[in-house]
């Protein structure tokens, strides 16, 4: 494992070296998400099946039950709002070659808006970090209609539905595993993921190895700026998740989340023309 300042002192150099063995209730209702699905259809149109698919999704009922309480009782602050209430599917470039992976979706974040990192606080410092590293157009995300557009990157999540206490269970964990494992077949030209948390990041490598990824001896373990680079030059990076519990405690700064993305693409620009995961 390497951490992100010492990826850093090698730019210029190949990073290979480093080896270790809104406010509407359908999708279809927005401006913003009709251009998006006409683009999946178009480019992917297997991804925008798999979102679909998500979005139907009903395999956990503990999910279901606290997804679809939220969006009925909401908050004092969204009663005007229509919540989503159901699975939120990924959103991004189907070419990307970043691949962002979340823990799941806020309970009046993407639960209420039906995109992900959309509406909440952790959103707001992941969308300013993308917008600096130049993989989005603007650095805020308000709703699914504020003309947000991601290039080269796609963002999911490792469970679709908002959990009790932000902490699903093992078994919902197991359960959605199959919607990323098919993402990551689908989105052809990922090099680098950034996992946001610890959960994230196991979710990542159980991934990998379900897809016939070789995982390093011993198994790579989680902490802020370390990267992994596996034997098809597949670089995952660790990050602290940007939650407010890790923002606003300072564990977490915007200086030290800005770092994880100028590496995701110093090594994408190091690396261009290359393809890994198809």
């Amino acid at each position: 494992m390497r951490n992100v300042a010492e990826v850093q002192e090698v730019e210029g150099a190949s990073v290979t070296a480093m080896k270790i063995g809104m406010r509407q209730s359908s999708l279809s209702g927005s401006v913003a998400e009709q251009r998006v699905q006409r683009r999946l259809t178009r480019e992917a149109p297997g991804l925008e099946a798999l979102c679909q698919r998500i979005i139907a999704c009903r395999q956990c009922p503990r999910l279901v039950r606290h997804r679809e309480r939220t969006a009925q009782e909401k908050v004092r602050r969204y009663r005007d709002w229509t919540y989503w209430g159901r699975p939120v599917p990924g959103f991004g470039d189907p070419a990307a070659r970043l691949l962002v992976v979340g823990l799941a979706p806020a309970a009046h974040g993407g639960n209420r808006t039906g995109r992900i990192f959309t509406g909440d606080r952790s959103g707001d410092f992941l969308y300013r970090a993308l917008h600096r590293a130049g993989f989005a157009n603007q650095p805020t995300s308000i709703d699914r209609d504020d003309g947000l557009d991601l290039t080269d990157c796609y963002i999911t999540a490792a469970v679709r539905c908002a959990p009790p206490d932000n902490k699903p269970t093992p078994h919902e964990l197991d359960r959605c595993r199959p919607f990323l494992l098919e993402e990551l077949t689908l989105l052809r030209q990922i090099r680098v993921i950034v996992a946001l948390g610890q959960i994230a990041f196991r979710a990542c490598l159980d991934t990998l190895k379900a897809r016939g990824v070789p995982l390093p001896s011993p198994r790579p373990r989680f902490g802020h700026g370390q990267v992994a680079v596996f034997a098809n030059d597949l670089v995952l990076v660790a990050s602290y998740h940007p939650s407010q519990q890790n923002t606003q405690t300072g564990r977490l700064t915007e200086a030290m989340f800005q770092q994880v993305f100028d590496v995701a693409r110093r090594y994408l620009d190091a690396n261009s023309g290359q393809s890994t995961t198809g």
